[in-house]
């Protein structure tokens, strides 16, 4: 990257990223955006695993891992983790992508559907196309915050829902390193920003907002080289009017990582 100063809003992998980005001679310059507050209610678990025992769902949704990982720590805690495995195995399990099926499989879960490569809410409906699910209890696992897009589209086709958070995505305690890359876009001291996140785009926007910076922001970041992990992430930096130069195939951090770095060494 031949000492370019490439930002990264990531935050759970933050460290992992800029170690890559430094590797191939880039410059990180670490501005975490999100923090995962956990969200899980161990009452309406235990409430919601009595109430699948006699009124079972037909599909589970499964689409992070962290979360997966977060329910099944609360039903270990609760001693119902057997219940829920036995419910489960009843279940047609549909998966966003490996991270919740490596998180499904180390529980032995056998599982039924899996959306393809990019991973985003589409491949999952996809999946779905050809399961009736009129009159049918559907269970969504929530990342970070309600995907509306899924659960509108379930219950268009008759489902009923049930939501099951685990944890949800906030604005880190300390924003100041998001300040700072605030000034440093408007001075051009930053030559790309990492996007991992769709999230982490309604935070930056939602700190240049509280410090009136918003107007500005967006014509910072086109004066900059956006690297976006995906479509979902595409998606919500083109809601702000931001262009994406480009984004990773398949969305992963190493393809980001690569495609940036052969962007910025021409």
């Amino acid at each position: 990257m031949r000492g370019e100063r490439v930002a990264i809003l990531e935050s759970r992998l933050g460290r992992e990223l800029a170690e890559l980005i430094a590797k191939r001679g880039g410059r990180p310059f670490h501005a975490p955006a999100l923090a995962e507050v956990p969200d899980v209610d161990s009452a309406y678990i235990a409430r919601l695993v009595a109430e699948l025992a006699s009124q079972p769902a037909k599909i589970a949704i499964f689409q992070t891992g962290v979360g997966t990982n977060a329910l099944f720590k609360t039903t270990d805690a609760l001693g119902l983790t057997g219940e829920l495995l036995a419910l489960l195995a009843k279940t047609t399990v549909v998966v966003r992508g490996p991270k919740p099926t490596a998180a499904l499989r180390a529980r032995s879960v056998r599982i039924g559907l899996s959306a393809k490569e990019p991973f985003t809410t589409a491949e999952v409906l996809a999946a779905l196309a050809a399961v009736s699910l009129a009159s049918e209890r559907v269970l969504v696992q929530r990342y970070g915050v309600t995907n509306v897009e899924l659960e509108e589209a379930l219950k268009a086709r008759g489902a009923e829902v049930i939501e099951i958070p685990t944890y949800r995505w906030a604005l880190p305690q300390d924003t100041a390193p998001l300040a700072e890359l605030l000034d440093a876009l408007a001075h051009g001291e930053v030559d790309a920003v990492t996007f991992t996140n769709a999230a982490q785009v309604y935070n930056l926007f939602a700190v240049a907002e509280r410090l009136g910076r918003a107007d500005r922001l967006k014509g910072d970041l086109n004066r900059t080289f956006i690297a976006s992990v995906g479509p979902v992430s595409s998606t919500a930096l083109q809601n702000f009017g931001v262009r994406v130069g480009l984004e990773a195939s398949p969305p992963k951090l190493g393809p980001l990582v690569a495609a940036l770095d052969e962007a910025l060494s021409h």
